[in-house]
C-alpha cells in the first residue's frame, strides 16, 4: 500500500481527534475505480467516532442526545 494513503488516513484522523472526538475505528480501502482510465489508485476512508456532550448547565435535556 501507498504510503502517502496511509499518511492521509493518518491526517484525517488527526483533524477528527483535533476536534475533540474520539476515534474508536478506522477503515481504508484502497482500489482502482472501473470507471475512470487513469489506472491511478483511489481510496476510501471510513472513521467512526464518539464525543460526550456534557448535559446543559441550566438542567435541561442535551439537545444532541436522542431518546
Amino acid at each position: 500500500m501507498h504510503e502517502d494513503v496511509l499518511e492521509e488516513q493518518r491526517d484525517l484522523i488527526e483533524q477528527v481527534q483535533d476536534a475533540g472526538w474520539e476515534v474508536t475505528e478506522s477503515e481504508l480501502s484502497v482500489y482502482e475505480s472501473p470507471w475512470e482510465d487513469a489506472g491511478e489508485p483511489e481510496a476510501t476512508v471510513t472513521i467512526t467516532a464518539r464525543k460526550v456532550f456534557p448535559e446543559a448547565e441550566d438542567g435541561e435535556d442535551n439537545p444532541f442526545r436522542v431518546r
